[in-house]
């Protein structure tokens, strides 16, 4: 350890203290971003001569919703960038649900670092963990000293110390950067980030709006205040950018406007089908850099898998609110969901009344599903949050997790939240009419044993003519 820069518990507190200002002051700072990125000219602005050296001014600023880009400045030539790596306290999933996080500068994930192929980059990261720490630069092509591996390409980075990394970009695309020390601990607590990097000469045509969006999981016990980071199954918290569903902030877009996503998946286990509702789209990127335009495949779900990046181009050409989210279900739910048992289809007949006696207000659920459970108002354990929802334009949204919404508009002259989408006179789905449906010929069962009267096969389990045996139970009559 540099004893020059000895970790103190006094610095550990003063640390903390900044952490927390961060994160309450995250929200504004996301909003001032959102304002900026109308611009084309990067809030980030050069403080040398060298200023027109640098290119950046010819690129749509990346927008990480709910997050931040890491501010930088140019000294004689060089980026020059600095994370510090630090505990953040009681960083916010969603109202409801906190936890004592490991990230960088105040935040979790860390902001997003932003560059220009053929950029000389230098980034000072500072240790401000209890813990030694290393960084990795994921995907991006540096000397091997730089590569970040703890033991193995450097030296830990003790509590207290400062570590130089220096390189130059070789390529552009959609990179990360994360702890590559104990990573099963530290990145379970959220030490990680996007760095993103531009093309040295623009590709055409370019978006209008440009996303990303660091994809991961959590250990949170309800009640708890910290994630487990020696889970390995059984996750229970699936974020954009940190934040679930109904915390996640919506992609704003204006109609005919080009967008692109960048989705980066550093969860512990699992790889996650993002799925977009109301468009079709190219994949354009790989974390191992452009798809030739005659490879690139339409698509309307992309698998997004673990330590890796995609990314995608549309036309935002419908108007509306269109759904973004992971299509594995269980990653549409928040902890409240997690060890619940199996309900579905218990009478529960009497039985809630005879418990009240024991129980006062007792009342089952799930036996019809749990998609009402969320809005039902009823008491939760400490530090936690209901498995789905939040509040939507006709009723409760029953999805949590990695969920969020892509609002399309037209005639829009700022990126702010729009509020719901009005739906022109007769485009929403509703109840039918009786004349609609007499008209068209619906036959409705007047109740459910008529309804179950119309399956076929009786007790017989397959729909139609079941297959014939194999020749091996044919044969074998003391099998069937």
């Amino acid at each position: 350890m540099n004893r020059n820069n000895a970790f103190s518990r006094r610095q550990f507190v003063a640390g903390a203290v900044t952490a927390a200002a961060g994160s309450a002051l995250l929200s504004r700072v996301t909003s001032k971003a959102e304002q900026l990125a109308l611009a084309d000219v990067p809030t980030n602005s050069a403080t040398s001569s060298d200023a027109g050296k640098h290119t950046d001014q010819r690129y749509r600023r990346v927008i990480t919703p709910n997050g931040s880009t890491l501010p930088w400045k140019i000294v004689g030539g060089v980026k020059i960038y600095h994370l510090i790596a630090q505990e953040v306290p009681n960083h916010e999933f969603a109202p409801g649900l906190v936890a004592n996080c490991w990230g960088f500068n105040g935040q979790v994930h860390g902001p997003t670092i932003e560059a220009v192929e053929g950029d000389h980059v230098r980034i000072y990261v500072t240790n401000k963990l209890p813990a030694s720490t290393a960084v990795h630069w994921h995907g991006i092509f540096l000397p091997n000293g730089m590569d970040g591996v703890s033991g193995l390409t450097q030296k830990p980075i003790e509590p207290g110390d400062t570590f130089k990394y220096e390189f130059t970009l070789q390529q552009h695309g959609t990179h990360m950067y994360h702890s590559h020390h104990d990573e099963m601990t530290q990145m379970a607590l959220g030490l990680m980030g996007l760095f993103v990097i531009h093309p040295k000469e623009p590709k055409d045509p370019q978006p209008d709006r440009d996303f990303a969006f660091m994809l991961s999981e959590w250990k949170i016990v309800p009640g708890t205040a910290r994630p487990d980071p020696n889970e390995m199954t059984d996750f229970n918290i699936f974020t954009l950018n940190a934040k679930v569903f109904p915390a996640t902030a919506p992609l704003v877009a204006k109609l005919g406007e080009r967008v692109r996503l960048r989705f980066s998946n550093l969860s512990a286990m699992d790889h996650h089908p993002m799925h977009l509702h109301g468009v079709r789209f190219k994949v354009t990127e790989t974390d191992g850099g452009q798809i030739p335009e005659s490879a690139q495949q339409v698509e309307t779900t992309l698998l997004v898998h673990v330590g890796s990046t995609r990314t995608i181009d549309f036309v935002a050409h419908a108007p509306g609110d269109w759904a973004l989210h992971c299509h594995m279900t269980h990653h549409t739910m928040n902890q409240m969901g997690h060890q619940s048992p199996n309900l579905i289809g218990v009478d529960k007949t009497g039985f809630d009344k005879k418990l009240r006696a024991f129980i006062p207000g007792y009342m089952t659920m799930g036996e019809a599903g749990m998609g009402g459970m969320g809005q039902m108002g009823m008491p939760a354990p400490k530090n936690s949050i209901p498995m789905v929802g939040g509040s939507g334009p006709f009723d409760y949204i029953a999805m949590g997790g990695m969920f969020t919404v892509l609002k399309v508009r037209e005639g829009i002259t700022n990126y702010e939240d729009p509020g719901w989408y009005q739906h022109p006179a007769g485009t929403v789905a509703d109840v039918a009419s009786d004349d609609d449906i007499k008209r068209d010929g619906i036959q409705i069962p007047p109740d459910p044993d008529k309804t179950a009267a119309l399956r076929s096969g009786g007790n017989d389990p397959w729909c139609g003519d079941p297959p014939p045996k194999a020749r091996l139970l044919a044969n074998n009559p003391n099998l069937l």
